[in-house]
């Protein structure tokens, strides 16, 4: 009988990385280890995982995000177990600009969180995964980082981050078994953007999110865009002259 895949989830009390992880569970067979900051939500996820059915294994773990010390210990622990087929990075806030403006604590903790912690995993599962010459390595950025704009410039600032990074390491793995996927979601329905929600904003659902980054980490897709019209919205809002886009109040 073949293994269970191994998947990594970090920050998967995320609403995107939660239903990923009830895809793979119908899909089967997994282990999934979640890693999270609020362990309590995390385990609560976990049974519902496991009342699911199927063969699936799931633990939950716990760590400081922005240690490098326990980052790289706590992957060289997980990679030395067994390959990891799937590390999911998921984890992140959404900062609202004017609190990072008046207060550049808020503004450190931002670009740390969304930007400088995902990174470091990222790097810290790539050794892993050159090593053993396969494994896909997943990360949720966002649109907001296709180009930096007054409404959130510093979280845009940090998935730009991601951005840059992943198209490095997409690079550096050019042509091996190793597969960097960077996922850009939309505005989607989660607790996150419940503001937006109150606002009246159109959101993505959450489900059909999870799908297409299930979906594109499968195919090893490098860039995917979901819904897959941000695509194009985000080619006009890049491509647009300074003196036109510096009118919108976007």
């Amino acid at each position: 009988m073949d293994r269970k895949k191994r998947i990594v989830v970090i920050g998967a009390t995320s609403a995107i990385a939660e239903h990923c992880c009830r895809l793979w569970v119908r899909k089967g067979p997994v282990e999934l280890i979640l890693v999270a900051r609020n362990v309590a939500l995390a385990e609560r996820i976990a049974a519902d995982l496991q009342a699911r059915g199927g063969d699936v294994g799931v633990s939950v773990e716990t760590m400081d995000f922005l240690s490098t010390q326990a980052i790289a210990d706590a992957v060289a622990r997980w990679t030395a177990q067994a390959p990891v087929d799937v590390a999911l990075i998921a984890h992140g806030v959404l900062s609202p600009q004017q609190p990072c403006q008046d207060n550049i604590s808020r503004a450190r903790e931002s670009l740390e969180v969304n930007g400088i912690s995902p990174v470091l995993f990222a790097e810290a599962f790539a050794g892993a995964m050159e090593r053993a010459g396969k494994g896909t390595l997943a990360l949720i950025g966002s649109v907001a980082g296709d180009r930096g704009r007054r409404a959130n410039y510093v979280y845009g600032a940090s998935k730009a981050l991601m951005d840059r990074y992943a198209q490095g390491m997409q690079h550096r793995f050019a042509g091996t078994g190793v597969k960097i996927v960077l996922i850009k979601p939309g505005p989607t329905d989660t607790p996150m953007t419940a503001p937006y929600k109150a606002q009246g904003r159109k959101l993505a659902s959450v489900e059909s999110v999870a799908e297409g980054t299930v979906n594109a980490i499968e195919r090893g897709t490098p860039v995917a865009y979901l819904p897959r019209k941000w695509q194009l919205i985000m080619f006009v809002v890049r491509n647009l002259p300074n003196f036109i886009f510096n009118r919108l109040n976007i």
